[in-house]
């Protein structure tokens, strides 16, 4: 079986001095790829360090995070157009609306959002969505450049099912990961009813550890259990999730 985790913070300071170990896990249970997600320009050096160590599995994307969208943004907006000028990224991510920490810079992250997703177009570059407690506004903000022809994912999905259903009329996908695996967070239900072709897989390593790993630092040979709790709400095979969601991948990414 051949998988695809398609986001994972491997520079993350908590993976990076195992990451040797780390991929060979993920290698173990069929792993082949891991797409890195950007967040700010302090992760973008060992990011891309990642990749040109380990070309034939980590794949970097470029983009500022919601969360880090703070009184410096047009300056890290500028590194992020920079490094999209220089080079091709699989998708411009993760960005979007986070209001569950902090609403201090909400039009900001309005701006930043609408700059990048305007930059994927110009680009033909997918994005990768993060949301938090704005799943409905983000909705809002993507559907006027969905409509335009702009792809892409919501990462980490943990909306409802009336919330996937407009994401996939948008074409969008959905990323699945630990959440799904969470017995009261609601997922499962969300995504019961949605095709096969709008889901893929990830973990958000080192974040949202699926059970039974919860309060371990996650990583992407985990993801195997995302992959089998799919296969449960499916009721399809698990050699079927993998090459279904792995080809979804492959076709948003480009790889």
């Amino acid at each position: 079986m051949r998988f695809i985790d398609t986001h994972a913070h491997l520079y993350d300071e908590s993976i990076l001095p195992e990451i040797d170990a780390i991929l060979n896990n993920a290698v173990a249970v069929g792993i082949e790829k891991i797409i890195m997600p950007g967040i700010d320009s302090t992760c973008i050096n060992n990011m891309m360090l990642l990749e040109h160590t380990y070309p034939k599995q980590c794949i970097a994307m470029m983009g500022l995070h919601p969360c880090y969208v703070k009184e410096n943004y047009v300056t890290e907006l500028a590194i992020v157009e920079d490094w999209l000028s220089k080079r091709k990224f699989v998708a411009i991510g993760e960005i979007g609306l986070d209001f569950y920490w902090d609403k201090t810079f909400t039009e900001q992250q309005y701006k930043a959002f609408e700059i990048q997703m305007q930059w994927a177009i110009d680009y033909n570059t997918p994005i990768v969505i993060h949301t938090r407690n704005a799943m409905g506004e983000t909705i809002e903000a993507v559907k006027p450049f969905a409509k335009k022809g702009l792809r892409g994912a919501f990462h980490c999905f943990s909306g409802s099912k009336e919330s996937a259903q407009q994401i996939i009329e948008m074409g969008f996908y959905l990323g699945l990961g630990g959440v799904l695996t969470y017995k009261n967070a609601g997922v499962a239900e969300a995504i019961k009813d949605i095709p096969m072709e709008y889901l893929f897989l990830e973990t958000d390593a080192p974040y949202l550890p699926p059970v039974p790993y919860r309060g371990k630092r996650n990583e992407p040979a985990f993801m195997l259990e995302v992959a089998k709790k799919l296969a449960e709400i499916k009721q399809i095979p698990l050699h079927e999730v993998a090459e279904i969601t792995t080809a979804n991948a492959e076709r948003l990414f480009g790889i």
